[in-house]
């Protein structure tokens, strides 16, 4: 992967941020997104926000490379502290991290997002934590993805500003994703409901106790969910 030739999923991220954006993308990368987002014209300029001094290093090779100092910089922050008001950022990416980490830096970071409309945000696990942030600081979905690549699924969500309601299986599934169930969201879903039945046959192995029933009637319902959300009704009177 280089600036002209994105990964898969840093094609699906960059095809969400909007023409003429002012872009920061928080843990770079490389800088490989928004280097390439200018050099196509797409964006204005761009900021490559890393916490550690090997990656801000590696986005700063990448600019000098490219020949792009002063279209993209290279800031060593925590998060969105990468951002400053003078930037003028209207777009936010974050991708290749989990769902709660990605949360949880918009969540120390809300108040730099003052100036943005869009977050473009791609966690490789657990998303139902960031559609759970939106709902609670007024922003809502309005495009989700999934792709896989290299054997790894990846979802894509898109956040705008605006209050919406999501219930337990939205947040948890995504309320486009789940309604359209593309071969990849069936697939991460059916791997994920394998994966909780061998746990559930293991568990039924062992001793009997108030904990293990407890966590029992969890992985079931965990597992209930997803048979639900896929349409695997026979299955569902069964368990």
């Amino acid at each position: 992967m280089n600036v002209n030739k994105l990964s898969k999923r840093l094609q699906a991220v960059a095809s969400r941020i909007g023409n003429d954006a002012v872009l920061a993308d928080i843990g770079s990368d490389h800088a490989y997104l928004p280097a390439h987002l200018v050099l196509t014209d797409r964006i204005r300029r761009g900021i490559a926000g890393e916490v550690a001094r090997g990656p801000f290093e590696s986005a700063e090779a990448t600019i000098r490379e490219t020949g792009l100092e002063g279209k993209v910089i290279a800031r060593l922050a925590d998060g969105l502290e990468a951002i400053r008001e003078e930037d003028g950022v209207d777009t936010v990416s974050i991708a290749g991290m989990g769902g709660p980490l990605i949360a949880s830096i918009l969540e120390n970071g809300k108040e730099r997002l003052s100036g943005v409309r869009r977050l473009v945000l791609q966690p490789n696990i657990h998303a139902g934590a960031i559609r759970s942030w939106a709902v609670a600081n007024g922003w809502h979905i309005i495009e989700e993805d999934i792709l896989e690549e290299d054997g790894k699924i990846y979802e894509v969500i898109v956040l705008e500003r605006g209050k919406a309601i999501y219930d337990d299986l939205q947040l948890r599934f995504g309320p486009y994703l789940s309604e359209r169930q593309p071969p990849a969201f069936r697939k991460k879903w059916e791997r994920e409901a394998a994966s909780l039945r061998k746990i559930i046959d293991r568990m039924q192995e062992a001793s009997p106790s108030e904990e293990r029933d407890i966590k029992e009637a969890k992985l079931k319902r965990s597992l209930y969910e997803i048979l639900e959300v896929l349409g695997n009704g026979e299955e569902n009177d069964r368990q």
